[in-house]
């Protein structure tokens, strides 16, 4: 039985403009399926689609029409049972300023049915480096250690299925390593975790399969090394303080300084490098690299290759 289950899910919004306008279709047919204990990736641009698919999964939003279960539990027709064996880590910082953090795990705690699991709290507390605010009030914590919070009460009462909503947006180097290490931790022991992020690196180092969604449908879905195994070349990495001929910036995704291309062989990079020569321009600490997620992706949002697998 399959941890999560999306079968041709759609979901319609109507038109703000009219009702004789068609409104938008943000799902359109989407259908896989996680298994229980894999790390699994959804990843898209903004409006790809991923919010309205967790949304429905957490009960937030119900399909225009398919059905989501969680280990078979229907999200609609058998909410309750669905809803225990989930833990959603939003994206949004949602919190009760009127409690101290250990007060407002207990009350999540109790709206499952869970009680005097204060063994575990402590554990939480520990894990996502929030023993210290305890029995500080909600409104005292910072950004992060609120983000740490929420982390803390998606996992109260220790569900099969962890969904986590970038988690890392906008968070310091320090909780994604602490973040990750305890999350790492309870797949191993079990749990099943479903990451969305546009932290490519994140979900390449830790999800063994990734769903790549586009307009509100699937165009890829296979292994991570399967999807890295797609990519159509290598990437010509350097450092550049000038601008570089359009010719080549057409072809180029740069950062600052850093300028990548793709590089199919080696007579393409003695292309590129004797065109930046030919300008009189200096390219800085040249490498070449294996083509890694961020590249497959951006292949496949260009529509050049598409993985189903």
């Amino acid at each position: 039985m399959p941890a999560i289950s999306f079968q041709s899910v759609s979901k319609n919004y109507p038109s703000t403009q009219s009702r004789s306008s068609p409104g938008v279709r943000a799902l359109d047919e989407v259908s896989f399926d996680i298994q229980p204990g894999e790390f699994f990736g959804l990843l898209g641009p903004n409006g790809a689609g991923k919010t309205s698919l967790i949304s429905i999964l957490a009960g937030l939003s119900q399909a225009t029409s398919g059905t989501v279960t969680v280990h078979g539990s229907n999200v609609v027709s058998d909410y309750a049972a669905a809803r225990r064996k989930l833990g959603v880590v939003p994206q949004e910082l949602v919190f009760d300023p009127f409690f101290s953090v250990r007060e407002a795990l207990r009350i999540q705690s109790g709206y499952f049915g869970v009680k005097n699991n204060d063994g575990w709290i402590d554990e939480l507390l520990a894990s996502l480096g929030l023993a210290d605010k305890a029995n500080a009030n909600m409104r005292q914590l910072s950004g992060g250690m609120k983000r740490r919070m929420l982390v803390a009460q998606a996992l109260v009462h220790k569900p099969q299925v962890i969904v986590l909503d970038e988690p890392t947006a906008g968070v310091d180097v320090e909780l994604r390593q602490t973040l990750w290490q305890f999350i790492a931790k309870l797949n191993k022991q079990g749990s099943t975790v479903l990451l969305t992020t546009h932290y490519l690196e994140e979900a390449e180092a830790l999800c063994s399969r990734i769903a790549m969604l586009k307009q509100g449908r699937v165009v890829a879905l296979a292994s991570t090394s399967e999807l890295l195994k797609t990519a159509s070349s290598n990437v010509l990495r350097f450092k550049l303080d000038s601008e570089l001929p359009k010719a080549i910036a057409d072809k180029a995704r740069i950062t600052g300084r850093i300028v990548q291309l793709p590089a199919h062989n080696a007579n393409e990079i003695e292309h590129y490098l004797s065109a930046i020569r030919e300008a009189g321009l200096v390219a800085e600490d040249v490498e070449i690299r294996k083509a890694d997620l961020e590249d497959v992706f951006l292949e496949v949002m260009a529509e050049k290759i598409g993985v189903a697998v």
